[in-house]
């Protein structure tokens, strides 16, 4: 079975050809950073507009390359939500014209599901059941893992989620859009110079807040001379903190779950400072810890693709309504 994955949630164009047999065939992504970058963030008009010119493209270029044609697609997954409304539905709106045209089924993949399964596509893919760090710019989510759909959820972020907050920060520091990976460039100047809080790690309990650590940045970076060293040591700091943080929520999810196996998805889990400390964690616990390829950690078609044939393959499939969620919880995912 060949199905089609397509992924246009937020600044993002992906489209993606995933097979049952031979694994993934063929994928391509297109950024829209530059097209934001001026504005210090996603422009949700401009990136519904930018999913119109090209997806259709990136579909034809995708099958040209795998050596596919339409015919010989089994079925569509489609990046339902969460995400922004107008991009979800270029994206959802497309899939099912496709569908309907190629008498196909299709199929609506929520987001995170798919960034929870990234790690799947790989050769040495982790077995149920585990724990789940799914770290992005939208959302910070810990889960507990039995099967594909059987989730529960452990702890969240209260506030800004893991990537808004290091976006926010790099902002703070003058950095350019996107911010995240700037972020961890300059961080790798810094110095262990100040000592940042690891917040909600005094208490007990999985959830996460960074809108305090937010604070604490912007008062440090205020009170120095904000010379390119002091930018670097805030940044240090900064990514230390939250690095650190998360291991501490992990430790407890693994603990109070029992479980061996840790998985971390999700854009900010290609931060290589935050994979070495969850490497180091999951090696202290006697646990394994698995990480998408650094491609497959921010938003992609593969994923999508993956999810969906799962779906699909359990006989699940939409009808020919044009269905996307700006919000979904996971806990409403049917499992298989």
């Amino acid at each position: 079975m060949y199905v089609l994955g397509i992924e246009s949630s937020c600044d993002e164009t992906a489209v993606a050809i995933y097979h049952t047999e031979q694994g993934l065939i063929s994928h391509i992504l297109y950024s829209q950073a530059s097209t934001h970058s001026e504005y210090g963030g996603v422009v949700p008009e401009l990136a519904s507009r930018d999913h119109i010119r090209k997806l259709v493209p990136l579909i034809r270029q995708t099958l040209h390359d795998s050596g596919l044609s339409s015919s010989d697609i089994n079925g569509i997954a489609y990046t339902a939500g969460p995400g922004l409304m107008g991009a979800l539905l270029v994206g959802a709106a497309t899939a099912r014209s496709l569908a309907w045209t190629w008498q196909i089924p299709a199929i609506a993949v929520h987001h995170m599901e798919g960034h929870l399964l990234a790690p799947m596509l790989e050769e040495n893919p982790p077995q149920f059941p585990f724990v789940a760090l799914l770290i992005s710019g939208g959302h910070t989510l810990l889960i507990e893992v039995s099967g594909i759909g059987q989730y529960r959820l452990l702890g969240e972020s209260l506030d800004d989620a893991a990537g808004e907050a290091f976006d926010k920060t790099a902002k703070m520091l003058g950095l350019p859009y996107p911010g995240g990976p700037r972020l961890a460039e300059l961080a790798e100047q810094g110095r262990e110079r100040f000592k940042f809080p690891r917040p909600m790690t005094d208490r007990p309990g999985l959830d996460f807040s960074f809108s305090g650590l937010k604070t604490f940045t912007l008062n440090t970076i205020n009170n120095s001379e904000q010379t390119q060293q002091d930018k670097a040591d805030v940044a240090f700091a900064f990514q230390q903190a939250m690095a650190e943080t998360l291991g501490i929520k992990c430790k407890r999810a693994l603990q109070q779950t029992g479980l061996k196996t840790l998985i971390v998805a999700g854009g900010v889990s290609a931060n290589r400072a935050i994979r070495t400390s969850l490497m180091n964690l999951a090696h202290e616990q006697g646990a394994q810890v698995y990480f998408p390829r650094p491609e497959f950690c921010t938003d992609n078609g593969a994923m999508i693709a993956y999810a969906g044939c799962q779906r699909l393959l359990a006989g699940q499939n939409q009808n020919l309504e044009i269905f996307a969620r700006p919000r979904w919880p996971m806990d409403e995912l049917l499992s298989l």
